[in-house]
């Protein structure tokens, strides 16, 4: 007879918009072993000059588990999560090397250098918020730490705006 053992591995969830911790601590209540990476950055507040924990990853909580139907529909549930990251073949799991690797990273108050880098140069981008919400143009560069250039080019010119990373989502190749 083959055994078919099922081993726990680490998942990602895909939090609602700030609700990382919320996740991590409604799993841990459920007595599965969460993870929510943080580091360390001062406070964007201007009336304030506080170091502050962060995520990590922003919108996004590990997990492990062995993802059998109760498991699963019971982190579905947890409040804020929104789902389990995977493709059309399922959830994909991450290593324990990433796990172990990542709590390595995230120990202490050292300073991280986070590398986003989810826009490319040419990158069609649209603006999502603030002023300039709904401009649509072409990513051109980083600026800076978290502020990004968008070009917008119409009758044969070019007009670029800085705006903030989070502010802008890259669109779909057409």
């Amino acid at each position: 007879m083959i055994s078919h053992e099922i081993r726990s591995a680490w998942y990602v969830l895909h939090t609602r918009s700030r609700f990382e911790q919320a996740v991590s601590d409604g799993l841990t209540k459920k007595n599965f072993d969460a993870f929510l990476p943080k580091v360390a950055t001062r406070s964007k507040r201007r009336d304030r000059r506080l170091v502050i924990r962060v995520p990590l990853f922003p919108g996004y909580v590990f997990v492990k588990s062995d993802l059998n139907p109760h498991e699963r529909l019971d982190i579905l549930k947890t409040v804020g999560v929104v789902r389990i990251i995977g493709n059309k073949d399922g959830s994909i799991p991450v290593t324990d090397e990433v796990i172990t690797s990542l709590r390595i990273v995230v120990t202490g108050d050292n300073p991280v250098q986070v590398g986003d880098m989810r826009l490319k140069k040419g990158d069609r981008a649209m603006v999502i918020t603030g002023p300039f919400t709904g401009v649509i143009g072409t990513f051109v560069r980083y600026r800076g730490i978290e502020r990004v250039v968008v070009s917008v080019e119409a009758l044969g010119r070019s007009v670029s705006v800085e705006v903030a990373e989070e502010d802008v989502e890259r669109l779909p190749a057409i």
